[in-house]
């Protein structure tokens, strides 16, 4: 009896296909709605994808080294990590960032910690990501607040912020404020930054972290383009121009192994979210397009055989490529033992750079559409993603759906079955469940030392000593006033760091209006 072939969304896989297994009318050409072959008309080899590499841990000045050693090995824009307590609100001096400063990214506290980050960088001159979330509106504000002091024009300022609240309430936990003023906070920057930083990405809608939680690839666009649905809603409720503020809208994808679905995934989306925002009122193509970052599947790397995830990395740096993506991280091959060395991160980056160099996949536009098997299964995705949607919509939407706990309860079901098919045996992980080796104790090559919080604490002493006292209160004050009257708080929060006030202290502020969510 022949064993049946699944997809890790459980799409079953025939022997072979033809073209009676496709049905779907010829597609516009690539820059054409629906985008389903890519958002430009020549794509890579009009311009290639940004080459970014996720990095950011310990002190501001160490990770500033690191990003001049990227930059200095060919990558195109960067990509900061923050620390748990600047995830969540905290400075560093407070009790509860003990144990966790600069560990899982680099810890900022203040703009002047913003300076050193960025010194030696021209802020005009690259695009940076910041993935940053429930306090990615103190961020924005401290990354402006450094353009400015270094004379920028910021009408050129270029990057993205995640500011993706609904998916850490779904999938991953760093949110602060409860889900109604988190998506009024949202909607602010979004308007803030069509006068201010007009080519600035105002929020990258994140099915990166859904997968990484667990979920299938068709749960991973169907609960992220619904979370997207959310937010366009939500700025059009605050009387927002759909045609403007949209073309500032990413998205943020995961990558993983299985390279057929994953390509049909991406082109599934495209379509996708170009019908979603037409239906929402969108007229300019611009408007309609998906716009994508991805990042290679951190949840795919063993610990076991390490060496073996640069080929897993290079699989999925084909899937995104093949797919269409704007711009693209890749991991470390070290990443399941610890942060990525310099060694693994040049790796990473190479990877890309092959691929991109020559490879040949970045030659020709869509280069696997027509495939009877690609196009079979971009249609099966979208349609099982349209399902999941119609769900999440008759509840009323994302923020219903993760309140009555349903997207959190499908992704851990996913995770669950998916883990259990590898300790089944019935999934093959290479060096974990099959071909196994006697392997001598891992040591982590890279850790980050304690004391990085006694050097951040001491520098927010001094900084609070020299500060101008009146300045600070009276700049928390204003925030508060804009929060409480429902003014838009980004012009507030501006000042308020240019002020030197703490990121704990502007969050905090609005934890004194807004309260804090507990997660249940």
């Amino acid at each position: 009896m022949e064993i049946k072939k699944l997809t890790d969304s459980d799409i079953e896989i025939k022997k072979i296909y033809q073209s009676s297994d496709v049905n779907f009318p010829e597609y516009p050409p690539a820059g054409e709605y629906p985008f389903i072959r890519g958002i430009q008309p020549d794509m890579y080899r009009g311009k290639l994808w940004t080459m970014r590499q996720y990095a950011g841990f310990s002190t501001a000045e160490e990770s500033n080294k690191r990003y001049h050693y990227l930059l200095n090995q060919g990558v195109s824009g960067l990509s900061v990590a923050f620390d748990l307590p600047t995830q969540i609100g905290y400075d560093s001096d407070h009790a509860l960032s003990e144990g966790e400063v600069g560990k899982v990214g680099v810890a900022i506290d203040s703009i002047e910690d913003m300076q050193r980050l960025f010194d030696g960088i021209t802020l005009e001159k690259v695009s940076t990501s910041m993935t940053i979330n429930a306090s990615g509106y103190i961020l924005l504000a401290l990354y402006v607040a450094l353009a400015k002091q270094q004379g920028a024009d910021l009408g050129k300022i270029s990057g993205t912020i995640q500011n993706d609240i609904l998916k850490e309430y779904a999938a991953r936990g760093t949110y602060i404020y409860p889900p109604k003023p988190s998506m009024r906070i949202i909607t602010d920057i979004f308007e803030w930054c069509g006068h201010e930083v007009p080519k600035w990405n105002t929020i990258s809608i994140s099915g990166y972290h859904i997968r990484e939680a667990g979920s299938t690839a068709v749960q991973e666009v169907a609960f992220t383009l619904s979370n997207g649905k959310a937010y366009v809603k939500a700025a059009l409720e605050k009387g927002l121009n759909i045609n403007e503020f949209s073309k500032r809208l990413s998205f943020f994808f995961n990558a993983h192994n299985n390279l057929f679905e994953e390509v049909a995934k991406f082109r599934a989306a495209r379509k996708m979210w170009a019908q979603i925002m037409k239906s929402l009122g969108a007229t300019d193509p611009k408007a309609m397009m998906l716009r994508f970052h991805t990042q290679t599947g951190g949840s795919t790397l063993t610990a076991q055989q390490p060496l073996n995830n640069i080929s897993r990395v290079s699989i999925q740096t084909l899937a995104a490529v093949l797919g269409g993506t704007q711009s693209l991280h890749t991991n470390g091959y070290d990443e399941a033992l610890n942060l990525p060395t310099e060694e693994a991160a040049r790796i990473a980056l190479r990877t890309q750079q092959i691929v991109a160099f020559e490879s040949g996949v970045a030659d020709t536009v869509d280069p696997l559409a027509g495939s009877y098997f690609i196009e079979n299964l971009t249609e099966t995705i979208e349609n099982k993603a349209w399902e999941i949607i119609a769900q999440i919509d008759a509840m009323g939407g994302s923020v219903s759906a993760i309140e009555a706990g349903f997207i959190q309860n499908e992704i851990a079901a996913s995770a669950y079955k998916y883990q259990k098919d590898i300790e089944d045996g019935n999934k093959i992980i290479v060096g974990v469940n099959r071909f196994t080796i006697e392997e001598k104790p891992h040591v982590a090559s890279f850790k980050i030392d304690d004391s990085i919080r006694n050097i951040q604490s001491e520098r927010l002493a001094a900084l609070r000593a020299n500060r101008d006292n009146d300045a600070f209160i009276n700049s928390i004050k204003a925030l508060k006033q804009a929060a409480t009257d429902g003014s838009n708080i980004m012009p507030h929060v501006l000042h308020a760091v240019e002020q030197k006030c703490t990121l704990g202290e502007i969050a905090t502020a609005l934890r004194d209006v807004f309260g804090e969510y507990s997660g249940s």
